[in-house]
């Protein structure tokens, strides 16, 4: 079984529907059959790498709404949050590009911890407060998760997989993606958000039984058969 996600480290549901999808795989018998791929996707392509603005104003503007709606907005993520767990600080939110971020997470991914560096770049945007555009903050993070710091700063400094993030993006608009967290699942299905985990759990059911293969009930001698070859008598 093949999950794609496509998520963005400053998508407030992306961490949330990461979260729940997780508790719904870890308690999902045949969880060591699920293949989880993770794809980049930025929902604010022309976000800049440093926030000149406050948390709420900057969001404000971003989306086209009141400081104050905005606010209300920052309420609600952090009380969907808190049901999985989570702590967003939106006092100290750093609202910044994401790109290079993603260009680390692809690098990652040759060692087998993208899984690994998703989960702290996510945690790093919404908890810690760190500027997820920032080199030294990137390096730090890509070090804390067992990655070569000097290489990851040369990753950053090239234009190494700048053209896998693009792809991936463009890949997002080829499966019908228009908002993330989305989930597709063996090419098949499309889960558009952060589902309760109760739905992911049937998903992965109704997957799995979509894939099992036919078990073989013993039957007497005289059901007889045919192969390619020949008749039994």
């Amino acid at each position: 079984m093949k999950i794609e996600l496509w998520s963005d480290f400053a998508c407030p549901f992306c961490y949330i529907g990461k979260k729940r999808f997780e508790q719904a795989l870890e308690s999902f018998p045949h969880k060591d059959k699920v293949e989880v791929i993770y794809k980049a996707y930025q929902l604010n392509p022309n976000a800049p790498k440093v926030m000149k603005k406050g948390p709420a104003e900057s969001f404000a503007e971003g989306h086209r709404m009141s400081v104050d709606k905005a606010k209300e907005k920052f309420t609600m993520f952090k009380q969907q949050a808190h049901t999985v767990g989570l702590t967003y600080d939106y006092d100290n939110i750093k609202m910044t590009n994401s790109f290079d971020a993603h260009r680390i997470a692809k690098w990652a991914n040759q060692f087998d911890l993208e899984h690994k560096i998703t989960e702290r770049f996510m945690k790093a945007y919404f908890t810690d407060g760190l500027n997820l555009a920032d080199t030294s903050t990137l390096v730090s993070l890509a070090k804390e998760v067992g990655l070569d710091e000097a290489k990851a700063r040369k990753v950053l400094k090239s234009n190494d997989y700048k053209d896998q993030v693009k792809s991936e993006m463009t890949e997002a608009r080829q499966v019908g993606v228009q908002g993330v967290p989305f989930f597709v699942l063996n090419r098949k299905y499309g889960i558009s958000g952060a589902q309760p985990v109760e739905y992911f759990t049937q998903v992965l059911e109704k997957l799995w039984e979509e894939e099992a293969p036919l078990e073989s009930i013993e039957g007497s001698d005289s059901g007889h058969t045919c192969n390619d070859e020949s008749c039994s008598i």
